[in-house]
């Protein structure tokens, strides 16, 4: 009896058990069912008007608080767009210098101006507090120019003396970038005075993590890294520890130089100098990031004959003046394209075919010379390629060649086959066949040697090399087509 009570408890133990785990694995599935449905409200994006919705309904600095914590500050900077001028005012009151600075450094240049209107001097210059010296001189550099100049007549005379040095830089150009806050040092200084430096200068820099090292004429020698100078003793002497082979840029060269030289290098930072090798600024990878960014934006648009000024919220007018310039060039190829047209209009006559082939022709010459163009325009962007050296350029216009003659015969075989399908004559097909050889052949040279020589000749590629390719593909190909056909016109009629 006894053995069957022991029995009986030890099977309520193990039911209660079972029960138990039971209720376990059940609560770790709905905990994985809450953390995914809240992951999936994480993922949700949040639309600038959802977030402008959020913003106007603020009442106190702790809910602004709460808010900033649960949106990005680049998705806020984005939702002042949405605002009205009151609903901008209403919401800055509530919120501190350095969030202004915050808003005003990731909003875009038209949401930058507006802010800048809409409050005083005297809290313009509070919030440059907060802010880079280059983004304050990019700021300035686009602004009214009587507001820009009360702003820097009010601020500190060493301040607005150092945006006044940057302003003076051409916008593209490596100090037109450079922010002046950085850490520099003399090579004498032991790594016991570094350190105390650093706690206190560190605050008010963009980098840390790479301190430029001078001689006693102030010229740049090296850099140190913080990491070496947080490991060495401290009676170390900086000069000890510092690197002496320093890449940098000097203040004229072009904000596109600059960013290859930081990409081909792998750069965190690049100090700026004068012709002294005195150090002016640095230019940090963020700031190169964007320079990338805008010089492919503007080779695109360049490349397409559409203003790097023009968006697509510009007025109809503003798009017009800006784009019928580009296509009056446009025009004047096409009356050049057809002007040679209009030479063979007696064969044209006489075979009507040649009217539907001729566009086959010049078109896949042209997309041909694109390709081309395009890889030509990117070895020039990312420094592959120099203009001035004729032995490699030579070598390239060689394979260009190559390429265009064995694309050419291969496409025009297909072509002229279906040409004899169609109209039953090998000679129609023969023509087309040859044509395309030698309009993909010149069109891959000219796509090469255009962009090349614009670049030589110190004239942006992107500028005018789709322009010069048309004409020349459209007019040589039309060219090449109706003259072999003029020669066969016996066999095709």
């Amino acid at each position: 009896m006894e053995n069957d009570k022991n029995i009986d408890f030890e099977s309520k133990d193990s039911k209660d058990e079972t029960k138990t785990i039971e209720e376990l694995k059940n609560e770790i599935k709905n905990r994985r069912k809450e953390e995914k449905e809240n992951i999936i409200e994480e993922e949700e994006e949040v639309t600038p008007e959802e977030i402008a919705e959020g913003i106007v309904q603020l009442q106190s600095e702790e809910e602004l608080e709460e808010f900033f914590e649960e949106n990005h500050t680049v998705d806020i900077a984005e939702s002042f767009e949405e605002l009205e001028d009151d609903e901008i005012l209403k919401v800055f009151e509530l919120m501190s210098d350095e969030k202004k600075a915050n808003i005003l450094e990731e909003a875009d240049e038209d949401l930058q101006e507006k802010i800048i209107n809409l409050i005083d001097v005297d809290e313009v210059i509070d919030i440059f507090g907060h802010m880079s010296p280059d983004d304050i001189a990019d700021i300035l550099g686009y602004i009214d120019f009587q507001k820009s100049k009360v702003i820097l007549e009010n601020m500190k005379r060493s301040e607005a003396n150092k945006l006044r040095e940057l302003l003076g830089y051409e916008e593209d150009t490596a100090g037109g970038i450079m922010t002046t806050r950085y850490i520099a040092f003399k090579e004498t200084l032991l790594i016991k005075d570094v350190m105390a430096k650093i706690k206190m200068i560190a605050p008010k820099t963009e980098v840390i993590e790479t301190i430029f090292v001078l001689n006693e004429k102030k010229e740049l020698i090296g850099i140190a890294d913080l990491r070496d100078i947080l490991i060495s003793p401290d009676d170390t002497i900086l000069s000890e520890i510092t690197d002496e082979n320093v890449i940098s840029a000097h203040a004229e060269d072009d904000q596109e130089e600059v960013a290859m030289l930081v990409s081909k290098y792998d750069l965190n930072v690049i100090p700026v100098i004068n012709k002294k090798n005195h150090m002016l600024g640095i230019i940090t990878v963020d700031d190169i990031i964007d320079v990338i960014q805008e010089e492919n934006t503007e080779d695109i648009l360049k490349l397409g004959g559409v203003s790097e000024e023009e968006n697509i919220n510009s007025t109809f007018l503003f798009s017009v003046r800006k784009r019928i310039p580009w296509l009056g060039m446009n025009l004047i190829t096409a009356f050049i394209a057809s002007t040679t047209v209009s030479l063979f209009s007696d064969t044209i006559s006489k075979v009507v075919a040649l009217a539907a082939a001729m566009p086959i022709v010049a078109g896949l010459g042209g997309n041909a010379g694109t390709q081309t163009l395009a890889v030509t325009i990117r070895g020039i962007a990312l420094g592959e390629l120099d203009a001035e050296d004729t032995k490699d350029n030579a070598k390239i216009v060689l394979k260009e060649l190559t390429v265009g003659l064995i694309n050419g015969a291969t496409l025009g075989l297909i072509t002229g086959i279906i040409m004899f399908v169609l109209h039953g004559n090998p000679f129609l097909g023969l023509i087309i066949f040859l044509a395309m050889i030698g309009n993909m052949a010149l069109a891959c040279t000219i796509g090469f040697l255009v962009p090349v020589t614009l670049k030589f000749l110190k004239i942006d590629p992107a500028l005018a090399s789709s322009v010069l390719l048309t004409a020349f593909t459209d007019t040589c190909g039309f060219f090449m087509f109706l003259g072999l056909a003029t020669l066969f016109i016996d066999k095709l009629v």
